[in-house]
């Protein structure tokens, strides 16, 4: 599990995740918050946070998994 989170911090892992974040959790929050923000309501902030989270933690746990296979791990 250590080895796990060494690689998950790897500056290329967590750039690559980050880009995919906004980019996945902006369209995410478009598509579920769009309508709200546009009739003037508050965006159910926890739902903003989840968008982004969950592409952060799937595109960290894919390259992980990935870079330990290449690694022989």
């Amino acid at each position: 599990m250590q080895k796990f989170f060494t690689v998950a911090l790897q500056r290329s892992i967590v750039m690559n995740a980050v880009r995919i974040s906004l980019f996945v959790g902006t369209v995410l929050n478009l598509i579920n918050q769009g309508g709200a923000v546009l009739s003037g309501d508050n965006p159910s902030w926890p739902h903003v946070v989840l968008n982004y989270a969950v592409p952060y933690c799937v595109a960290t746990y894919s390259a992980v998994r990935i870079e330990m296979k290449r690694m022989g791990e």
